[in-house]
């Protein structure tokens, strides 16, 4: 399952791992998975809700190191923010990451509308997953895919983005069960 890093990134990404509870974290197989979506569609323009301490970050820019891609990554909190900017300078990402800080409704609502994502990760505030994916279809190019973490694992407060990406016929999904669930939908 584990793919190469090189060594910096791999001790970072192990040290992280440590701590994966409290920074509320992905399982190290859904950062495989993301990383191996954005090599597999050769991703440009990556958006993820949710930094955190960077963990998943860190699987998105390294593949969009591979594809000549860039990640913007939103983060509420201004510590969780400086602590992944400093993963991403220590594993040598921070060249295609443009890390955003405060509110994701208010950060995607103030975006251009020539601003466009042709992935989308989310792992934030659950409750807000349904506005999230209202905010950003606008920005989505037409083959895109949204990713979102915790669909299983906080089924009750997702429900209403569940039901939103099932009425939209846009869209096909998947739910993946890996610890936590993911939903995997694409825009085709």
């Amino acid at each position: 399952m584990d793919i190469l890093m090189d060594e910096t990134t791999a001790g970072v990404l192990a040290e992280l791992e440590k701590t994966q509870k409290d920074f509320w974290n992905v399982p190290r197989v859904t950062g495989v998975l993301l990383n191996t979506f954005v090599k597999m569609m050769g991703v440009k323009n990556a958006l993820e809700i949710g930094t955190s301490n960077g963990y998943s970050g860190l699987w998105l820019a390294k593949a969009l190191k591979e594809t000549g891609g860039r990640l913007t990554t939103i983060e509420y909190y201004e510590k969780r923010q400086s602590i992944a900017i400093e993963n991403f300078k220590t594993c040598g990402v921070i060249d295609v990451v443009r890390p955003l800080q405060g509110s994701a409704c208010e950060i995607i609502e103030g975006f251009d509308e020539n601003e466009k994502f042709d992935f989308v990760f989310i792992d934030a505030n659950k409750r807000e997953y349904v506005k999230y994916f209202e905010l950003i279809k606008p920005h989505l190019t037409s083959k895109a895919m949204i990713v979102a973490d915790n669909i299983t694992s906080h089924a009750e407060k997702v429900q209403t983005f569940i039901d939103a990406v099932d009425a939209d016929e846009e869209f096909q999904y998947a739910i993946v069960e890996v610890p936590g669930g993911i939903l995997t939908a694409y825009r085709g």
